[in-house]
């Protein structure tokens, strides 16, 4: 896996391209960032004794694209009743499912794991996209304060980071330059 940081980094630059300068609340972008890092809670299921490679197990089902969809939905409904307003329900929720998916998409380009089952439940197939360029975050955050979690940040920095910086400033710069 990429980072949490690195995850809810992803989900809110989508955020930014997507919505760009229109004045959004702060629990837009809480719930963004949330849904960025959501997949990884699957850990949990560790705790009920399922094995990693299960169809519930890390980048299992909860990492799918069907998943993603399910709780992008949820979380429209959910963001409506908190902001109190009416927003359209399939742009957000198209926007959270869009947002949260950014997890499995880097998850797919780590240099670990057993690949993303982005098709679970029909397909429990795990995939990797054909490039490895992040550096797989270990599980647990022990391990990651040492040489491997540098290693993991460095590689995040240059495939993940400044991309999303480009990304972030040429919306704000097309934004200003040619407003809606």
């Amino acid at each position: 896996m990429a980072s949490i940081i690195t995850h809810a980094i992803a989900s809110s630059t989508v955020g930014t391209a997507v919505f760009g300068t229109t004045k959004q609340p702060m629990w837009f972008w809480i719930i963004t960032a949330i849904l960025g890092m959501l997949p990884d809670a699957d850990v949990i299921t560790f705790k009920f004794g399922v094995k990693y490679a299960d169809m519930l197990g890390h980048r299992g089902f909860f990492h799918s694209l069907l998943w993603c969809s399910i709780t992008g939905i949820l979380t429209a409904f959910l963001y409506r009743k908190i902001i109190k307003q009416e927003i359209s329900l399939l742009r957000y929720s198209a926007f959270f499912a869009f947002a949260m998916s950014t997890h499995p998409i880097l998850d797919a380009l780590t240099t670990g794991g057993l690949g993303i089952a982005f098709f679970s439940p029909f397909d429990t197939t795990r995939y990797f996209f054909p490039w490895h360029v992040i550096v797989v975050s270990p599980i647990g955050i022990k391990e990651f304060f040492g040489t491997w979690g540098i290693k993991v940040i460095l590689s995040e920095i240059v495939w993940v980071w400044v991309p999303c910086a480009f990304i972030f400033t040429i919306q704000n710069v097309a934004r200003k330059r040619f407003p809606l």
